[in-house]
């Protein structure tokens, strides 16, 4: 009787050894992250200067979902070397904008996007129109569920792109 107990000891203690290498050195562990489901919007410096905000409306299916797009100031890391093993960087802006437009059921199919461009008192500086194949993006890597499509555009030297 008591090679049983010790055996089935032995057995309990693998299998909780084996569940503790599956999720913490096995494949990584899956989070509640999720992915914004929508289009982000870059903007160039080149295109950048008075825009305040950006309307973006994605077409598919005969149907449009507009959104209002608060653009926020672009920046960039600047590496500033190392010295006694530490490095650093600091962060200056591009003279870019970007913003990102949340679209309920993007799908993974091709989409049509069409920006405005916003200046001070509604002013349009730019209205432009591309077509975009959202993608699928997992948060966490391969093996944990999917987040959500999401597509990319550019406005820069005067035309939308895809990015």
């Amino acid at each position: 009787m008591r090679a049983g107990v010790h055996g089935f000891g032995a057995l309990i203690l693998v299998g909780a050894v084996a569940g503790c290498a599956s999720t913490f050195g096995g494949g990584g562990v899956c989070t509640e992250i999720g992915v914004p489901v929508g289009v982000s919007l870059d903007v160039a410096p080149s295109d950048a200067a008075g825009a305040r905000s950006a309307e973006v409306e994605v077409c598919w299916d005969g149907r449009c979902r507009g959104s209002e797009v608060e653009l926020s100031e672009s920046t960039e890391s600047v590496d500033e070397g190392c010295e006694d093993g530490a490095c650093t960087a600091r962060s200056v802006p591009t003279g870019g904008q970007h913003g990102f437009a949340f679209v309920d059921a993007l799908p993974t199919d091709p989409v049509e996007v069409g920006v405005v461009l916003l200046g001070d008192g509604g002013t349009e500086l730019f209205t432009g129109t591309t077509t975009v194949t959202p993608q699928m993006l997992e948060a966490n890597g391969p093996g944990c569920a999917e987040g959500g499509p999401q597509a990319g555009v550019v406005v820069e030297d005067g035309t939308l792109r895809e990015r």
